[in-house]
């Protein structure tokens, strides 16, 4: 009677784990830390470069991606460093930095700027959180000097910090050599790009956040 508790008791055990949901794979959580261009100004949320970049990476990822949407459209490099704790308040394993554009549009201070930007690779260094720093080349509106101090910011942060240099966030679109092109990928604004913009920034950038994430996702 024993031998026979002991086989029953033990096809109970194995039908139980049988029975027992295989544990959901985890995710690769990327926040998008930035401004407008980042936040999806005057775009649907799906239409946005948060979904689009998700729905790109599920394409092509070894491993199931989620990225936040951590933009807010006007936000300056002081603004991005000033909430960057509360981005990371919930579990992330990478960030894509896109700031700088609104400093530029308001003539802030490049050195002002470096040092924002600074303090966010330090903080994410710190936590062992890789990074992609994505910038935007500045105009000579403000003279060359300028554009040289501001240009220069982000190659040197990101040599400095280890992280991936994306020189300039709206690389996927800005080879337009067709103006007429060009413009059918903007919102009316000309500043902001559209679903199809989005698309192709996220198409060009892609490849790097996924070698980040073949980088540095746990390996099975």
């Amino acid at each position: 009677m024993g031998a026979n508790l002991k086989r029953f008791a033990l096809m109970v055990f194995v039908t139980v784990i049988a029975t027992v949901p295989a544990r959901a794979e985890e995710r690769f959580v990327i926040a998008a830390l930035g401004d407008s261009l980042t936040h999806g100004f005057g775009l649907p949320v799906e239409q946005g470069f948060p979904a689009q970049l998700e729905a790109w990476l599920n394409t092509h990822s070894p491993v199931p991606v989620t990225v936040v949407n951590a933009g807010v459209s006007g936000d300056t490099t002081a603004g991005g460093r000033a909430r960057l704790s509360w981005t990371l308040s919930e579990p992330v394993d990478a960030v894509i930095v896109e700031l700088g554009g609104n400093d530029m549009l308001r003539g802030i201070d490049p050195k002002e700027s470096r040092a924002n930007l600074d303090a966010i690779l330090t903080e994410l260094a710190a936590r062992d959180t890789p990074a992609i720093l994505a910038g935007l080349p500045a105009p000579l509106n403000y003279g060359p000097e300028y554009k040289a101090d501001f240009d220069s910011m982000y190659p040197e942060l990101a040599e400095k910090h280890g992280a991936y240099l994306y020189p300039n966030f709206l690389a996927g679109i800005s080879t337009e050599q067709d103006p007429a092109q060009f413009a059918g990928l903007m919102q009316a604004d000309g500043i902001h790009p559209n679903a199809e913009g989005v698309a192709r920034i996220v198409a060009h950038l892609g490849p790097l956040v996924l070698q980040m994430i073949e980088t540095h996702a746990p390996k099975s």
